[in-house]
């Protein structure tokens, strides 16, 4: 396969004006399928930091970029979670960065949708949001999920609306939905709504009381615990299916538009416990904000370079652990090889996986939404993308875009 950089690649998005993106520039489909009639007409840029376990120094190959021929791959392990649109979808092998700044996060996270070197150029985004996008009432929507951690700025974050200046996503949800909507979320959050959270009435809460009395003899550290535990548990029950008692919420619609924000405040956004239930609300309040017309350019930023993200924090997932913290960044440094007796290696590809399945969720959401003779996803560009390739190395070549 041949190397081509990601300007040829933001070039020839920017080009199409979402009419026929990436026409000319990639190969030609795996598959002949009927495709729904007209380009797209939506992007949406989705950022995760801290890159991926790509090819280790010890040349151990890479875990995320493709092996075999071009129509007859698997997905790698780090990108199962990806299997029900593996034909919808364009992996790229070969892309390369530049050299300037290579080995460096914030190097990366400049060029990242600018294709310049130091950010001094407008981002992909924001061009396409000022002319495709411009013509809607929200031309860009800039989402994060703890983005602005400890008032993160600068080469924290990904769009440039001009050279060298960078724009500042919105963390909160809820003041997402106010702006875009212009009214409080009917579903919870931050004092938003009387909605019921729907598992309010739980087999959790049949035993509140003795909680409390158990919770009130523990020390602070046993006590942080027990929280823990709990959170998990009622998040695995969250997602069963047909318990009695679980009234589903009412569907959102454009004329009554809602998201989930229950149990969310502005004060609890860097809470790391929340962190997947903060980064949901954003991908449903994306795409409904599209679905609605408000908007054709999108950015959904999760967290930012060299990430304090405690991702064992998360409830219900693989990788939570109520005795140990750790951090995408630290996790991504696991070491010259792939080592999966290494802890830091272990969980750094638990953490890749985790965002892979988020961006599947994304995409289900778009599926989802019936469109012209198809569905949202048939008329959407969905572009993924972390600073730097492989965590450990932060090298700029073989980027992991998909």
């Amino acid at each position: 396969m041949s190397v081509f950089s990601r300007r040829s690649l933001l070039r020839a998005a920017a080009a199409s004006a979402l009419a026929l993106p990436l026409g000319g520039l990639l190969p030609s489909p795996r598959r002949a399928y009927a495709a729904p009639s007209g380009g797209a007409r939506r992007v949406i840029f989705f950022y995760f930091p801290d890159g991926v376990a790509g090819p280790a120094a010890d040349g151990s190959p890479s875990l995320w970029h493709m092996q075999g021929p071009e129509r007859g791959f698997s997905l790698n392990e780090q990108l199962q979670g990806l299997g029900t649109f593996k034909d919808d979808c364009v992996f790229l092998n070969g892309l390369s960065s530049g050299p300037t700044d290579t080995g460096s996060h914030p190097g990366g996270a400049k060029k990242l949708l600018t294709a310049v070197d130091g950010g001094n150029g407008e981002s992909i985004d924001q061009y396409l949001a000022r002319t495709t996008g411009s013509s809607t009432l929200f031309r860009h929507v800039y989402l994060g999920a703890m983005a602005n951690y400890n008032s993160a700025s600068g080469d924290k974050h990904i769009s440039y609306p001009s050279a060298g200046v960078s724009a500042t996503p919105e963390d909160s949800p809820m003041k997402a939905f106010e702006r875009l909507f212009g009214k409080t979320n009917p579903s919870g959050g931050g004092g938003g709504g009387s909605m019921p959270d729907p598992i309010a009435t739980s087999v959790l809460d049949t035993t509140r009381k003795d909680l409390e009395e158990l919770s009130a003899r523990l020390g602070s550290v046993e006590k942080k615990k027990l929280d823990l535990h709990m959170d998990a548990l009622r998040e695995v029950e969250r997602r069963v299916k047909g318990i009695p008692g679980m009234t589903p919420p009412p569907k959102a619609t454009c004329s009554d538009p809602r998201i989930d924000t229950s149990g969310l405040t502005d004060t609890s956004l860097y809470d790391p416990g929340l962190f997947p239930k903060i980064l949901r609300a954003q991908m449903d309040l994306m795409v409904q904000a599209m679905a609605c017309g408000l908007t054709q350019v999108g950015v959904l930023q999760c967290s930012m370079h060299t990430s304090e993200l405690i991702m064992s924090r998360f409830p219900g997932t693989e990788m939570y652990d109520a005795h140990f913290d750790m951090r995408s960044h630290q996790a991504s440094h696991y070491g010259p090889s792939h080592d999966p007796g290494k802890r830091e290696f272990h969980d750094y590809v638990l953490q890749r996986r985790w965002f892979v399945a988020q961006v599947a969720y994304l995409l289900e959401q778009l599926k989802a939404r019936p469109e012209g003779d198809g569905n949202m996803l048939d008329y959407s560009l969905v572009l993924v993308c972390s600073e730097i390739s492989d965590g450990n190395t932060h090298s700029h070549d073989n980027m992991p875009f998909l």
